[in-house]
């Protein structure tokens, strides 16, 4: 592996920076929603996929009384 210099690796970094643009305002809102929308419809399929283990657990415990 080719080892390089610090003024190389820094002027390296400072063209690779110059190329980052940051998101509009639009695209980070957008995102924001659909990051709720994501997370919302996560913690109802876990509330589901709970739901539905406690009722099979508790039936099975009663199967065994």
């Amino acid at each position: 592996m080719a080892k390089t210099g610090p003024v190389k690796f820094l002027s390296e970094v400072r063209q690779e920076v110059s190329k980052v643009v940051p998101p509009t305002w639009n695209e980070t809102f957008v995102t924001t929603i659909m990051v709720f929308i994501f997370a919302t419809l996560m913690a109802i399929f876990f509330y589901a996929v709970d739901g539905v283990i406690s009722w099979l657990l508790q039936t099975f415990l009663e199967l065994l009384r």
